[in-house]
């Protein structure tokens, strides 16, 4: 009788190994963003001779909230209401306006959405510093100095040009068969839009919206100078 060799391939499919070293690493690095949050929520706790006689890391001996009713009392829920109102308002137009123009960049022919796109990339190439200066005098010229949309404006026009590159090569992705089919079934561009391109660049969309979400909430050379009451702080 003929012997069976043994299935090694099954057994060894069977087991696995641990990455040791790959854990240790995803551990140090846990440990490194957790720190620094550590370290902000116990010296919020603090007061400040505390902090500067006792060790960074230990615990508050006599915890107090006078830091917080500091942070309230200076006002901050009104800036941050303001910032809210200055991200969301130029993010939801800023994202809207680069997925239209993204959309008809890939999928729309003619010489006049070539340059648009050249457009779109030359500001690129424009730092936000270069341009203060004429957008502080247009901002004047509107009359919408010391207002949050005077902020709001600017954010919109900085944050299209990056956002319609990110999404026009991802609609660019998407196969022509899909936006032909659509089409032979007797879909318009604008269902082919909304149907078929919004559902498949969701994932551009989170990312440029959580990018430029971060440059406007952290943005700083804007409020300073188109804005000076401290109403309209960020």
């Amino acid at each position: 009788a003929s012997k069976q060799a043994p299935d090694r391939g099954s057994g060894m499919r069977g087991t696995t190994r641990k990455n040791w070293f790959g854990g240790a690493l995803s551990g140090v690095w846990l440990l490194i963003v957790l720190v620094p949050i550590y370290w902000i929520i116990i010296t919020s706790f603090k007061a400040q001779s505390d902090y500067f006689s006792t060790n960074p890391l230990a615990l508050p001996t006599d915890p107090t909230l006078s830091n917080y009713q500091m942070v309230v009392e200076s006002d901050f829920p009104r800036y941050f209401i303001n910032s809210v109102i200055v991200t969301v308002g130029s993010i939801v137009p800023a994202v809207l306006i680069s997925f239209l123009a993204a959309f008809a960049i890939v999928r729309g022919r003619g010489l006049v959405l070539k340059a648009t796109n050249s457009l779109f990339l030359m500001g690129l190439a424009i730092p936000l510093q270069a341009t203060i200066i004429p957008v502080y005098l247009i901002i004047i010229r509107l009359g919408l100095y010391d207002t949050l949309g005077a902020i709001i404006l600017p954010s919109i026009a900085f944050a299209i040009p990056l956002s319609v590159l990110v999404l026009s090569n991802f609609i660019r992705d998407v196969p022509k068969e899909l936006f032909e089919s659509m089409r032979m079934d007797g879909a318009s561009d604008w269902q082919t839009l909304w149907q078929l391109a919004f559902p498949l660049t969701r994932p551009a969309l989170v990312t440029v919206t959580i990018y430029n979400g971060l440059g406007i909430w952290n943005g700083f050379l804007l409020p300073l100078i188109l804005t000076q009451s401290p109403e309209k702080r960020l």
